[in-house]
């Protein structure tokens, strides 16, 4: 429980520490200064690492390395809520996610989700969801990347759900990049929302631009993302 508190306390504290860079982000993004993306990238990464290393997180990162340039949707499974910070500290760029329209409202967290481009999203609403993809597909647009749950929630465990196809709508012209999560489940969830160490993996998986050579209906392009993904999960269990 004392590693619980204390690690949202330093989540909050942190937050508050790096007002100043808000502000700094805020004038670049006024002037649609270039340097706002790496700056970005340093901020959310450096942040989300600190966060993993407070929870006791040992990280295992393969594949970053092999990304390719310019923007891409990010698939990830998705079975808790470090999988997140995992990413930021991981994949090398600044990157946004789809999020529900509520979080936008928190203080400080909403203002740096605005600067990571973050799409917010309405699940009630379909007008308000299909607006809110269209912002997504302008972000990548932009050259900025994005993650994706196609689960839809959280697993809280090892098994992975069935995708839905409906963020595969961004993917028009970008590559898609498998993302096998594996374990962060275990530093939160498995506990009743406990902070607890442990072992986590993240696996970036090769890229996947079937859809930029022969146009793909969003339901096709989630089986191909949804079957690879399972198939990189079951060589991870074979390898473990």
């Amino acid at each position: 429980m004392i590693r619980t508190i204390g690690w949202f306390v330093y989540f909050f504290g942190y937050l508050a520490a790096v007002s100043p860079h808000l502000r700094k982000a805020k004038k670049l993004e006024r002037e649609n200064a270039p340097e706002l993306e790496e700056y970005m990238r340093k901020i959310s990464s450096v942040w989300a690492s600190r966060l993993l290393q407070k929870a006791g997180a040992e990280i295992h990162a393969r594949g970053a390395e092999e990304l390719p340039e310019g923007p891409v949707l990010f698939a990830a499974n998705h079975q808790g809520n470090f999988d997140i910070p995992l990413i930021l500290a991981t994949s090398g760029r600044k990157t946004g996610f789809i999020s529900k329209k509520e979080v936008r409202k928190l203080p400080l967290i909403g203002a740096w989700m605005d600067l990571l481009s973050c799409v917010f999203i309405d699940r009630k609403d379909r007008r308000q969801s299909l607006q809110a993809m269209k912002e997504g597909a302008e972000v990548l647009k932009r050259g900025s990347s994005l993650v994706v749950f196609p689960e839809g929630t959280r697993s809280r465990g090892g098994h992975m759900g069935e995708f839905k196809q409906g963020s595969f709508m961004l993917a028009k012209h970008v590559p898609v990049i498998p993302v096998l999560i594996e374990n962060t489940y275990t530093l939160m969830e498995q506990n009743n929302g406990k902070i607890t160490p442990g072992s986590v993996s993240i696996t970036y998986g090769e890229p996947i631009k079937d859809h930029l050579e022969q146009p793909m209906k969003p339901k096709q392009l989630s089986e191909l993302v949804e079957k690879r993904l399972r198939n990189m999960q079951e060589e991870a269990a074979d390898y473990a």
